[in-house]
């Protein structure tokens, strides 16, 4: 296996499938806005993607792949073949119930997690009613991120990459298509998510079929690897869970703000889950496997390159993505956005949430190489307390920030958590040994703050040599910002250059071993 090239391979499709997110989010600013319906729909929508969070690509993945990678190097096919099968009953049983419960407690679900709907009447039933739509997303999504974690364990990494992409052709569809024939028409949202999670799981079946790995979900409680993934999952799921209450209590806090805080911190969220997903998803996808299969054969010599590799790569791409999302948060925002029924005074709000999540950004993305450095060796706990200790920092930080940032003190204490939550990985990876980083790394972030230097003063000034990012359609807007963009892109590469950097450093250090 060869990481760059699978990294290669995995961002580049989830960068297309961003783009094409982008685009549905264009689509829903400019019919929607951001006012009491696109609220509704985004509190609903959030719901089941944290428990799938939790459930699919969160504690079970974590869990399951590197039990999974020990039967594929281990056993033979068809032991493996019973464990994914008694595996996926498991997963099966827990999401439908999730599904079913939360579709009969849809109100008491929202009094909780959106407390300030309650307040008004037309938007706390449209959310119950797309609730009951959205929710059995659950196991449809959930089943998808297990032929997705299998998949990723044989290294078929692009095809898993490549199903959000039908969750988004799916919404734009709608979008297009049948808004005028829902009433009220935000409802076409909610069957497209539907129509997406179905699609998405079937579209990986040829692909586990063609591995001879398609085979039916049974519940075997009593098969002990099941009871191994069941005691790992239990740590997962609380550890998992800390994270994503930290955003439920968020949004809970978001509900009571002004009108459109709950849009203007998803549609900020959007433009940072791009660079999220395109490095540190992708990378924490083809870590795992990785990471999991050197520590399974006791190479803790190529268990640190693997680590360091991915992290090098995560600070030379995360810390510039980190300042030109801040220098440019207002471009983005118009340019993206600014259509149709999202005014000015979305963008100045959008703007804002987005400059307080580019601080923590770095954080966000290097959690995603650090995690799997726990979950490879089937350690559940150290992350757990962590996390703990996250959510409590997280809660110190939104009663001092929200006062006087509003909801962009929301979003900054996600982003400053997300940085905490980093730096206690990394010293309990270094404490317990698991991570011996390689020499050069004082070289390395000098070279590096000359390069982001030269790139942020370039960036600084050419974006102010446009008065008015919002003149002309889209197409416009999107010539002049990709401009823009490359300038700064090209700087950075070249003062890279210039510093020392050259192509080969991007190649893990012994990447014979890494084929």
């Amino acid at each position: 296996m060869n990481l760059l090239k699978s990294l290669a391979a995995v961002s580049f499709v989830t960068l297309c499938s961003r783009v094409l997110g982008f685009s549905r989010d264009s689509l829903i600013a400019y019919i929607f806005g951001s006012g009491m319906v696109t609220d509704a729909f985004f509190v609903a929508f959030k719901l089941p993607n944290l428990f799938r969070r939790i459930f699919a690509e969160g504690a079970f993945s974590q869990a399951f792949i590197p039990i999974l990678t020990e039967y594929k190097n281990a056993k033979n096919i068809e032991l493996t073949k019973v464990f994914i099968r008694h595996a996926s009953g498991l997963l099966t049983l827990i999401v439908s119930l999730v599904s079913l419960l939360g579709i009969f407690v849809a109100p008491w679900v929202i009094i909780v997690t959106a407390p300030g709907f309650s307040h008004t009447t037309e938007q706390f039933v449209i959310t119950v009613s797309l609730i009951h739509i959205i929710f059995p997303y659950i196991l449809l999504i959930s089943l998808a991120s297990l032929a997705g974690s299998i998949l990723n364990t044989w290294n078929f990494f692009v095809v898993p990459a490549l199903s959000p992409i039908l969750l988004n052709f799916s919404m734009i569809s709608f979008l297009l298509l049948a808004t005028p024939y829902f009433h009220p028409p935000i409802m076409a949202l909610a069957w497209a998510v539907l129509v997406g999670g179905i699609l998405q799981f079937f579209y990986q079946m040829p692909s586990l079929k063609k591995l001879g790995l398609l085979v039916l979900p049974r519940i075997d409680l009593r098969d002990n690897a099941v009871r191994r993934l069941v005691r790992q999952m239990a740590s997962g799921i609380i550890g998992v869970s800390v994270s994503q209450v930290s955003l439920i209590i968020n949004t809970t806090l978001a509900s009571f703000l002004e009108i459109g805080s709950v849009s203007w911190i998803y549609y900020s969220d959007r433009l940072m889950e791009f660079p999220i997903g395109v490095l540190g998803v992708a990378l924490g996808t083809i870590l795992l496997p990785a990471l999991s299969k050197s520590f399974m054969s006791g190479q803790q010599a190529l268990y640190s390159q693997i680590m360091d590799w991915g992290l090098r790569l995560c600070f030379l791409l995360a810390i510039p993505g980190s300042v030109a999302l801040c220098i440019l948060a207002k471009p983005l925002t118009i340019v993206l956005f600014q259509y149709g029924k999202f005014t000015p005074f979305d963008v100045t709000m959008t703007q804002r949430s987005l400059v307080a999540y580019s601080v923590g950004l770095i954080g966000l993305i290097v959690m995603k190489v650090l995690a799997p450095g726990f979950y490879a060796r089937q350690d559940m706990s150290t992350p757990f307390k962590i996390a703990i200790v996250t959510l409590l920092a997280t809660q110190i930080m939104n009663l001092a920030f929200i006062g006087p940032f509003k909801h962009a003190g929301l979003s900054l204490s996600i982003g400053l958590s997300a940085c905490l939550n980093t730096g206690l990985l990394y010293w309990q990876l270094l404490k317990k040994r698991f991570f011996v980083p390689q020499p050069g790394w004082m070289k390395f972030f000098i070279r590096l703050f000359i390069a982001v230097l030269a790139m942020a003063i370039s960036l600084f000034g050419v974006s102010h040599m446009i008065q008015d990012w919002s003149m002309g359609g889209m197409p416009e807007r999107l010539l002049r910002l990709s401009v823009v963009c490359g300038i700064g892109i090209s700087v950075y590469c070249l003062m890279l250059l210039i510093v020392g950097f050259r192509p080969r450093d991007l190649y893990p250090y012994n990447s014979e071993l890494l084929q």
